[in-house]
């Protein structure tokens, strides 16, 4: 077997790599001295060194490849070469290094630092780069620490997030009894409200005549409520539209066929739970002075009133009581009670009776209503329509004009 070595060793180990080397890593400084081996022959692939001892054993192939087929000499190192060989009619062949160890051997595994010392060289060191290299990950820990930080910061926002829901959600320990609470909560920008979702309806928002206005100014406190309601076979309202309607009618009414200078009632309660302003709080009604005037809008003779009415009217008197406009002692009375009619209804007079500030005054076995306080015996101020009855005569064609009593219905 012939064998034709067509490339040099391998290089030696650069001055500024066996440096750094000899700093970082004493073994292998110690072991140049101690096996006499020159850092200009040595190669990067000799790892070994086997002792003189067993350098002559016939058939031992020592650190690397053996030149022309023989055995290494005695005491040397033979570096890691790259060859091309050429083999003829050869058998028993064993290509690449074949070790063979025997007796006492010594190995020194200083590649590793060579390596190192060659990125201390090159200043590529994990000491001197803080970078981590390409490929390496954060330690676990610091993956921890990171992971409680996120944890964290989650928690601090939920409980932020809890604390404005809590603060800003309504609680209903404080909350006032519906029959004196007041707060805005119709959200509207030009219609008040009484509270509990009962709006004040003024004259312009139901469409009134303008510039009527009543006769009388309304003296204040109040002492009396009188109940009323429309009467006439008129149906219960039940929205905005249809209760201005009934109002805008009503008022035509008053002035046209009653000779009335307004509207007859302070306000009306509609259907629908809202309060429409007549004459207000600062004009006497068309029945007495002293009394506020509060119309149920329906004929309750035929029809039941319903209990947002009631509410609105709750609502209206407490408005009255809380800004001094009504008497501390005021009485509630239906209209039955100061003059002969059938107002306010059969229906809605059993209710009203049942209010607690119903006063029986002008019922069988009390005193007329309002004397007290100078009111007539009738409440019927402002009725000043003129009726006529026609006479004929048999001897003649000439009628006869002769006024009558007011109508009492």
């Amino acid at each position: 077997m012939e064998s034709t070595p067509d490339s040099e060793a391998a290089s030696p180990v650069p001055d500024p790599v066996t440096a750094a080397l000899m700093r970082i890593h004493p073994r292998y400084n110690n072991f140049q001295q101690n096996n006499s081996m020159p850092h200009e022959t040595q190669a990067l692939g000799a790892r070994y060194h086997q002792s003189s001892e067993n350098s002559r054993l016939p058939g031992n192939h020592q650190n690397g490849v053996i030149p022309n087929g023989g055995n290494a000499q005695a005491g040397t190192v033979q570096p890691a070469a790259s060859s091309i060989i050429n083999l003829t009619n050869s058998s028993d062949v064993v290509i690449g290094p074949m070790t063979q160890y025997q007796g006492a051997v010594t190995i020194y595994q200083y590649m590793d630092a060579t390596v190192e010392a060659g990125r201390i060289a090159n200043g590529s060191n994990n000491q001197n780069n803080l970078e981590l290299p390409a490929g390496t990950s954060s330690s676990p820990c610091e993956r921890c620490i990171l992971y409680n930080i996120i944890l964290v910061l989650i928690i601090f926002g939920l409980v932020i997030l809890f604390y404005i829901i809590y603060t800003t959600t309504p609680s209903d320990n404080g909350k006032q009894p519906s029959a004196i609470l007041f707060g805005n909560n119709y959200f509207s920008s030009s219609i008040p409200n009484l509270g509990n979702g009962h709006m004040l309806l003024g004259r312009k928002n139901w469409g009134a005549q303008q510039g009527v206005l009543g006769p009388y100014e309304l003296e204040r406190p109040i002492p009396y409520v009188l109940i009323t309601h429309i009467g006439v076979h008129s149906k219960n309202c039940t929205n905005v539209h249809t209760c201005s309607i009934m109002m805008r009618t009503l008022q035509d009414a008053a002035i046209a066929e009653k000779y009335l200078s307004d509207i007859q009632s302070n306000f009306y309660l509609g259907g629908d739970g809202n309060v429409y302003v007549g004459r207000g709080w600062d004009r006497a009604n068309a029945y007495a002075n002293k009394s506020v005037a509060v119309c149920f809008m329906g004929d309750y003779g035929r029809y039941e009133p319903n209990e947002l009415q009631f509410s609105a009217l709750a609502h209206l008197l407490t408005y009255g009581e809380t800004h001094d406009l009504l008497a501390k002692d005021y009485r509630i009375v239906a209209h039955r009670q100061t003059k002969r009619t059938r107002s306010p209804g059969i229906k809605l007079y059993e209710k009203v009776i049942q209010l607690p500030r119903w006063d029986p005054c002008g019922t069988p076995g009390h005193e007329t209503c309002g004397t007290e306080v100078g009111l007539p015996i009738v409440w019927d101020q402002e009725n000043n329509k003129p009726s006529y009855t026609s006479s004929v005569s048999n001897n003649t064609s000439t009628d006869a004009l002769t006024p009558v009593a007011p109508n009492k219905d």
